[in-house]
């Protein structure tokens, strides 16, 4: 003869109780990776280590010095290294830089210049032949999922910051 299930033994109330309390576990156990991976997606978005800095867009001429004396400054404020391959920075008229397999220190920055030259944990070029930051303008810059990271907007209202 069979023995009769542990379940089997409890009340009608009390096996309702246990089969909910089952669910509710298989539920709270699906429900922990969706909100480990929205933690993720938080800190690389408003919450991110990774902000834009000072920005330089005082170019006066096309030669190639007078384009690197224009930059954006990507600057890591968190205490580990960020890896910006896939990170973009681009303008308002949709001109891009992408960064190619770039770690960055953390409490450290790296200056996106405009014109063209040899990369270093510093300095990054973007080998253009023309001026890209504008007078007015705004540098946007966003993770290698394409989230807005930080945003950075100068004129003539002066400088504004944002996330």
């Amino acid at each position: 003869m069979k023995e009769p299930s542990a379940c089997l033994l409890l009340s009608p109330p009390a096996r309702t109780l246990a089969g909910l309390l089952a669910v509710g576990a298989l539920i709270g156990a699906a429900a922990v990776p969706a909100a480990a991976d929205d933690h993720r997606r938080d800190h690389r978005g408003p919450h991110s280590s990774i902000v834009i800095g000072d920005v330089e867009n005082a170019s006066r001429g096309r030669d190639n010095r007078a384009l690197n004396s224009e930059w954006v400054e990507v600057k890591n404020t968190g205490r580990h290294s960020v890896d910006l391959r896939g990170f973009t920075l681009t303008d308002k008229q949709g001109n891009r830089y992408r960064f190619h397999g770039f770690r960055l220190d953390g409490r450290s920055s790296i200056k996106v210049h405009t014109g063209q030259g040899r990369d270093t944990r510093r300095d990054v070029y973007q080998d253009r032949r023309h001026q890209i930051w504008d007078e007015r303008d705004t540098a946007t810059l966003r993770d290698n999922r394409g989230n807005t990271i930080d945003t950075e907007s100068w004129g003539r209202r002066g400088r504004h910051h944002g996330r």
